[in-house]
C-alpha cells in the first residue's frame, strides 16, 4: 500500500467563480489561482502524485506556463491518476478536510463527494469530505484543503500462467 498527503491554499478574490472539489458553489468570491483555484483538487493531485513519488502539481503544471491559466483542475487529477496507474496502483480511499470561514460546505458535501469519486473512478463511500472553520487562525480570507489518499496495488491479472512453488518444486494451485 501507499499513502499520499497533499494540501493547498488560495485566497478569496471577487469576480472569480468558486470551485471546490470540481463543483461550482454560489458565493460572492472565488479562489484566486493560476488555474481555477480549486484547493481540494489541487491537494488531491499532490496527494496522488506524492503517494507514488512522482513529484508535485507544480512539476506537471507549472503556474508560469500560460496554457494552464484558468484550467479546470480535473485535468490535474486525471494526470495524477495516470501516474498512479503507471506505478501499478489504484485508489482505495480518500479523506479530505477543508478549512474556510464561508461558504458552509455541509450543504454541498455530498455533491463534492460524488464529483471527486467520479473523477477518481471510485464509489462515493470511498471519499471523505469534511469542513472546519478557521477559528483563530487568521485565515478567514482563504480556503485551505488537506487530503490523504490510500493506494493499493492493482490486482494481478487472472489470466497469468501458474507460478511454480519454489518450496519442493510444486506448481501453485
Amino acid at each position: 500500500m501507499r499513502i499520499g498527503y497533499g494540501w493547498d491554499s488560495h485566497e478569496f478574490r471577487a469576480g472569480v467563480a468558486l470551485k471546490i472539489g470540481g463543483v461550482e458553489l454560489q458565493h460572492d468570491r472565488g479562489l484566486a489561482g493560476h488555474s481555477d483555484g480549486d484547493v481540494l483538487l489541487h491537494a488531491l493531485t499532490d496527494a496522488l502524485l506524492g503517494a507514488v513519488a512522482a513529484g508535485d502539481i507544480g512539476g506537471f503544471f507549472p503556474p508560469s506556463d500560460p496554457k494552464w491559466k484558468g484550467a479546470d483542475s480535473a485535468i490535474f487529477v486525471e494526470e495524477a491518476l495516470k501516474q498512479v496507474r503507471r506505478a501499478g496502483y489504484t485508489v482505495a480511499n480518500v479523506d479530505s478536510t477543508l478549512i474556510l470561514a464561508s461558504p458552509k460546505i455541509g450543504p454541498h458535501a455530498k455533491k463534492i463527494q460524488a464529483r471527486v469519486a467520479q473523477l477518481l473512478g471510485v464509489r462515493p463511500d470511498r471519499v471523505g469530505v469534511k469542513a472546519k472553520t478557521p477559528e483563530g487562525m487568521g485565515t478567514d480570507d482563504a480556503a485551505i484543503a488537506h487530503v490523504a489518499v490510500l493506494l493499493t496495488p492493482v490486482p494481478a491479472s487472472k489470466n497469468r500462467s501458474p507460478r511454480k512453488n519454489t518450496r519442493r518444486g510444486r506448481k501453485a494451485k
